[in-house]
């Protein structure tokens, strides 16, 4: 998750030193935090920046932003705030006139505070009514896709996002408790997923509902499918040399990113024995980091949710090293 607490804002942000190195912040340059979040990260950049520099920060949360804009009320004149799935960032960065950056982050996942109120139906360890949606406004509820969604769908999901080994007999028993009546709270999806597996998964250290709630979060905030075109605009509006970063809390996210950013760095994919590139293809950006960096020990002391945390850095190919 995407961070620990700070004070009144009950947000650390994770590999803080680590993400203001890999940007290298320019203080007249142009910035993007694509997942605001509490401000953590958004906060130290502005910092960095003077008056001619400026931070575009984008979240598909109103609370975050609203939180964020009083957080970052010393730094008004250079922050402008959007509320904007990732996805978009191109589209905002046109209407923005903004035709590249000179760096961005994306630190993935749910921020601690959205898993901290217990309203959001982000918990397990908490009972709200099911919802789980990172953008209020949309219309799909952690409640919906539980109740109304085929066994077949309950099954992969579980599967392909948690990582769920026992996601047939917990699909299982969703569909039989829903059959007799909705299934309408966190702490009731949460006994349900408990009850459907064997004693020897309840043995385990984490919590028998972790992966599961993992899994049904992702797929009503559609998280795997913003990634690719996160990414693609990511490196189309990075300046030469601007650097990309990026930190992954699960395995799926991480996979993506990385596959993601090694296609973007491949240049020629001739075959060998060609004379000539006829293919024309050039690498876009340039890895930084080969294995992504994670949190030291003093880090993961002071806010344990780092421990899962990676990132990743790329930089955009200037046009004399895209061959």
């Amino acid at each position: 998750m995407a961070g620990g607490t700070d004070g009144d804002y009950g947000h650390k942000p994770v590999l803080l030193r680590e993400c203001m190195d890999a940007l290298n912040v320019k203080p007249d340059g142009v910035y993007v935090d694509g997942t605001l979040g509490r401000a953590g990260h958004s906060l130290e950049i502005a910092k960095r920046l003077t008056a001619g520099g400026r931070l575009i920060a984008l979240d598909r949360d109103e609370t975050a932003l609203a939180a964020a804009r009083e957080r970052l009320a010393d730094y008004r004149e250079r922050v402008t705030l959007v509320h904007s799935a990732f996805s978009r960032l191109g589209a905002v960065l046109g209407e923005l006139g903004v035709a590249a950056a000179d760096g961005m982050l994306f630190d993935l996942g749910v921020s601690s505070p959205q898993l901290d109120d217990a309203k959001r139906g982000f918990s397990y360890k908490q009972d709200a009514p099911l919802d789980m949606r990172m953008d209020q406004s949309e219309p799909l509820t952690a409640r919906e896709l539980v109740n109304d969604a085929p066994y077949e769908e309950l099954r992969r999901i579980l599967y392909e996002y948690g990582e769920e080994r026992f996601a047939p007999q917990i699909a299982k028993a969703i569909c039989d408790r829903r059959g007799k009546k909705p299934i309408e709270t966190t702490l009731e999806l949460a006994e349900l997923i408990r009850g459907a597996m064997p004693a020897r998964a309840l043995r385990e250290k984490q919590h028998p509902a972790k992966r599961s709630f993992q899994a049904i979060r992702i797929a009503v905030n559609g998280e795997l499918d913003e990634l690719a075109p996160m990414l693609d605009a990511a490196a189309s509006h990075l300046k030469p040399g601007g650097r990309l970063a990026v930190i992954t809390f699960h395995s799926l996210e991480d996979r993506i990113v990385k596959q993601k950013l090694k296609e973007l760095a491949t240049g020629c994919i001739c075959p060998p024995e060609f004379p000539v590139c006829v293919c024309g293809r050039t690498p876009q950006l340039a890895l930084v980091t080969r294995k992504p960096i994670t949190a030291d020990g003093a880090e993961l002391e002071e806010n344990p949710r780092a421990r899962s945390a990676k990132l990743r850095v790329a930089e955009k190919c200037r046009p004399e090293n895209r061959r």
